[in-house]
């Protein structure tokens, strides 16, 4: 494995809060304990759902917590150039075509089907039959995909028979995170993915296109989620509060006890990170 290279990659869909702190905190803290780069990368490529200043308001929360890039900040949004180039060379490899299904339509064949909902049949593998593009999708296979993560042990699926051929092109002309956040990795050198759980079940479609692209299997640390209380992953869609600007030391306290580890009662967020980076190390090191 080459120098250890790390990301925190937020979505401007909101402030910073709890559940995003711990990715912050885990990922920064493993870079650290790694003697490596960590970077932080504004993934802003959904403009319905992104909020104007909010990639600027993470920045700035990251700051007072003495969280700041080793490199300067990625923005999506500058990479359009990038994520199209990704998409022309697959599909000169043959693994992108065209798909006309909409939702709706995807949803009543696997209903005939008996697939999980959302699951991509197959429909336009073989053509549109004349109707117009909606969108581009990546041609997967049966053969499983396994990885090891550094958390829970070894993780496969089968992306074929549990997501189905996946999108990388949007209906709505807007890239589909699976190709942006592996176009970005590989042009980053990110070595290592320290990132919530929530995300385990991408990891596989990331790790074909990665493959498909000739770039670098990252190692992977899915983080416990945390949750609000209906047992949900606390999230800005699920009405997040953003972290208590007057109480960032309790904030990262609470943070790093949700990571395992016991509170540290540290008296400034300087001796926090002073404090948790040899015990991270001596953990996962």
């Amino acid at each position: 494995m080459s120098l250890y290279r790390g990301r925190f990659a937020p979505s401007p869909t909101g402030e910073l809060h709890a559940g995003s702190l711990v990715a912050a905190m885990a990922s920064y803290l493993d870079a650290r304990a790694h003697d490596g780069a960590w970077l932080v990368r504004i993934e802003d490529i959904d403009p319905p759902r992104d909020i104007p200043g909010a990639g600027d308001s993470i920045l700035k929360t990251l700051a007072s917590l003495e969280l700041f890039s080793d490199e300067p900040v990625l923005w999506q949004h500058d990479r359009d150039e990038a994520y199209r180039e990704a998409l022309r060379r697959l599909t000169a490899e043959g693994f992108v075509y065209g798909c006309a299904c909409s939702r709706k339509e995807i949803l009543a064949e696997d209903s005939r089907l008996g697939l999980a909902p959302g699951v991509y049949p197959g429909t336009c593998r073989h053509g549109t039959g004349g109707r117009a593009v909606r969108a581009m999708r990546f041609l997967t296979t049966a053969e499983p995909v396994t990885f090891h993560d550094r958390l829970v042990g070894s993780i496969t699926q089968n992306v074929e028979h549990d997501v189905g051929d996946f999108v990388l092109k949007r209906a709505d002309g807007l890239w589909a995170y699976q190709l942006a956040v592996v176009t970005d990795d590989g042009f980053q050198g990110i070595t290592d993915i320290v990132r919530g759980a929530d995300l385990v079940d991408n990891t596989p479609r990331q790790i074909l296109l990665a493959r498909a692209l000739g770039l670098p299997i990252p190692r992977y640390m899915h983080l416990p989620l945390v949750l609000n209380k209906e047992g949900q992953k606390l999230s800005k869609q699920q009405g997040a509060t953003p972290l208590n600007p007057d109480d960032l030391k309790g904030e990262i306290d609470r943070a790093w006890q949700h990571l395992g580890f016991p509170s540290l009662g540290a008296d400034t967020i300087t001796a926090f990170w002073k404090a948790a980076l040899p015990l991270w190390k001596e953990r996962y090191v």
